[in-house]
């Protein structure tokens, strides 16, 4: 799994929105001066960002972007599988993934399966509070 730029520049900006007044719609061009992201691909994300429910967006002078709950409410890897689609390391994992007709000899699928679920658990597990307290401690992953 590669996270794009613009999953990390979502992440960004998600976590830019957290450190504000919550109550306060943020203008974008606050947001793009603070995180050096272009205007252009700042708007991209945020069209997505909204039309995933994860902001609110308000047009005109005084609008601007907000998050929509508060950023212990927000995991990072909501986050990022709203703008990659998916965090899954091979294709077949993927959740629109055709049934792969090698999935009951493949010896490799476990090794898959089981770093997708740490990926996952490890991601589902970071809040946005956690990136603005710089809080963030892997878990340990057991050996067997």
């Amino acid at each position: 799994m590669i996270v794009s730029t613009k999953g990390r520049y979502a992440l960004r900006v998600m976590i830019d929105l957290a450190q504000q007044q919550q109550d306060e719609f943020i203008p974008l061009k606050d947001i793009v001066t603070r995180q050096g992201i272009s205007q252009k691909y700042a708007e991209a994300i945020m069209t997505l960002l909204s039309k995933k429910g994860l902001i609110e967006a308000v047009r005109g002078k005084t609008g601007g972007y907000r998050l929509n709950r508060a950023p212990k409410d927000y995991v990072v890897g909501e986050i990022l599988r709203a703008t990659e689609g998916t965090l899954a390391p091979v294709a077949c994992l993927e959740d629109d993934a055709a049934p792969c007709e090698h999935s009951k000899v493949c010896t490799t699928l476990p090794l898959w399966t089981e770093l997708n679920q740490i990926v996952s658990s490890f991601l589902d597990s970071v809040t946005l509070e956690d990136l603005t307290r710089k809080r963030v401690k892997p878990k340990s992953v057991t050996s067997k």
